[in-house]
C-alpha cells in the first residue's frame, strides 16, 4: 500500500471516529520502536487505533503477532512520556473505500 494510499485510509477512520463520538488525540506517532496511527479519546478511554485497508483481502490479517507486539511497545513508551494514567486500549479501524468497521480490543 503506498503512503498517500495509508493517509487517506486514515483521514476516512479519523472522520468515521469522529462520527462515533471520538476526539482525535493525536495522528501518525512514531518513535524508533514503531508508529501509532490514530489515538483518539472516548467516553475517558483512549484508543491507540491500527488503521488497516484493502480490496481485494481481509486487511485485518495484516495486524500480524509482530505488528501487535511492536504497537504495543509504542504504546507503552508513549503511555510512559506523556504520563498517561487513564484507561487505555488497542483497536483497528479496518477501511474499504468509504466504509469503516471498528475492531475494539484487538489484543483480547
Amino acid at each position: 500500500m503506498s503512503r498517500a494510499t495509508g493517509d487517506q485510509a486514515e483521514r476516512v477512520a479519523s472522520l468515521f471516529l469522529g462520527s462515533k463520538g471520538c476526539m482525535i488525540v493525536d495522528r501518525n506517532v512514531s518513535c524508533r520502536l514503531g508508529e501509532i496511527d490514530i489515538i483518539a479519546q472516548k467516553d475517558g478511554v483512549l484508543h491507540f487505533i491500527e488503521v488497516k485497508s484493502g480490496k481485494n483481502f481481509e486487511p485485518i490479517y495484516n495486524i500480524t503477532p509482530s505488528k501487535l507486539k511492536k504497537l504495543i511497545r509504542t504504546i507503552e513508551w508513549y503511555i510512559k512520556k506523556n504520563r498517561i494514567e487513564t484507561p487505555y486500549q488497542l483497536d483497528a479501524v479496518i477501511v474499504r473505500g468509504e466504509i469503516c468497521e471498528w475492531v475494539q480490543n484487538i489484543t483480547i
